[in-house]
């Protein structure tokens, strides 16, 4: 009772002290409240059968049959398989760029040349998916498209870059790495600031060559960084970037083997009308991305508890 009375007061004392961080922080809360956690009430959507003129909670009541449907269509592998795919293949690359990238930045002594080089690789962050599937687009166009110029210049044939499924997972994993690399590489940059200059010191003392440098002092200190983002960018393995998917292949039937993903798929059910469909899928979405989190974080807390998210 003596240890709930005094943890109580330190409560309130507490309270009193960030009085003013804690009036600061009521709007953040209450369009948290009413952006993230009200719209929890659609979510009873997908088990019913969904009739606009009756709303959501008068509807039929059909339990898991919305789930059943988008698990025993023939879509459900390889929309699985290609979100699952492509969200692994992205963690990969983007862990190596990113982190390359900041090494190269880290190493380059022009204040200069650091400000010219950082505005070059987070351009491209900026640019709507829009313009970029344009600018793919330039490049790949089967009639003027200049990776088709440059291929019949070399004495070969221009190829349909937009019929041929099998060449989409590298493009795709291509205006990725392009678009996100320079955005993924400040996480790791803004790490090597506050890295201690006396330790890479103390291994050119020791006769470390750079590679040694970075494999012993500078990849060590990037770990706890890289867990963070890699536990982050799993919750996310069965979601994906949807204009990625969408406007760069520009929703070519033709493509879909490769680059249909989960949310395009959900899409395209919206666009039929069908919303109880589209929110069974997307609440199995994020039911899987919290146990990944979950799961992935544990391993994490188990073999280094320091490194865990929590």
């Amino acid at each position: 009772m003596k240890k709930y009375k005094e943890k109580k007061k330190y409560s309130k004392v507490a309270a009193k002290e960030n009085k003013q961080l804690l009036i600061l922080m009521i709007p953040a809360t209450i369009l948290l409240l009413i952006f993230n956690y009200a719209p929890f009430i659609g979510v009873y959507m997908a088990f019913v059968d969904y009739n606009p003129n009756l709303g959501i909670f008068d509807s039929p009541f059909v339990g898991l049959e919305n789930f059943k449907f988008f698990f025993t269509s023939k879509d459900a592998i390889r929309v699985i398989r290609n979100t699952l795919g492509y969200s692994l293949a992205f963690l990969m690359v983007d862990l190596i760029f990113a982190v390359g990238l900041a090494l190269l930045l880290y190493h380059l002594n022009s204040k200069r040349g650091i400000k010219i080089y950082n505005t070059i690789v987070l351009l491209p962050r900026f640019l709507s998916w829009v313009l970029v599937a344009f600018i793919v687009y330039i490049i790949l166009s089967p009639s003027h498209g200049l990776a088709n110029n440059m291929i019949e210049a070399l004495g070969g044939t221009g190829l349909k870059w937009y019929s041929k499924a099998e060449y989409w997972p590298f493009i795709l994993i291509i205006v990725h790495i392009w678009q996100s690399v320079g955005m993924n590489s400040l996480f790791y940059y803004s790490s090597l600031l506050s890295l201690d200059e006396s330790l890479i010191e103390a291994a050119k003392l020791d006769g470390a060559n750079k590679w040694q440098q970075i494999r012993y002092v500078i990849i060590p200190h990037l770990i706890p960084v890289m867990v963070v983002i890699a536990i982050l960018a799993i919750g996310k393995s069965f979601s994906g970037d949807f204009g990625l998917f969408y406007q760069v292949p520009k929703d070519v039937g033709m493509l879909y083997e490769t680059t249909d993903i989960i949310n395009t798929y959900v899409f395209r059910a919206l666009q039929n009308g069908s919303f109880e469909k589209s929110t069974a899928i997307g609440m199995f979405q994020s039911l899987m991305g919290l146990i990944l989190v979950v799961i992935t974080n544990t391993i994490v807390r188990r073999i280094s508890p320091e490194n865990s998210l929590y």
